[in-house]
């Protein structure tokens, strides 16, 4: 499992409603935190989607950028604004 690996994927930002609090996406485990603990609503199919890539990226059955595809298309659903990061 590989849950902390940095430079898997472009780091996402995610504005999250309700919480006042703007998230960094930058690891398979950030991602896996936020979707259980922070992300406003379980049901959408897109959510399962992406929970069920996040499980699949972590045990190396899908690439890290398809992952990050579907969180963003989570994202999306949710209403969840959504910027790419770029580090210097």
């Amino acid at each position: 499992m590989n849950w902390n690996t940095s430079s898997a994927f472009t780091p996402v930002g995610l504005a999250l409603r309700g919480q006042g609090a703007h998230k960094i996406v930058c690891t398979l485990g950030d991602a896996a935190h936020i979707l259980i603990k922070d992300w406003p609503c379980g049901d959408g199919d897109e959510y399962v989607a992406a929970v069920k890539a996040c499980v699949d990226a972590i045990n190396g059955q899908i690439g890290p950028e398809q992952f990050r595809k579907a969180l963003l298309r989570a994202a999306d659903e949710a209403g969840i604004a959504a910027l790419t990061v770029v580090h210097r």
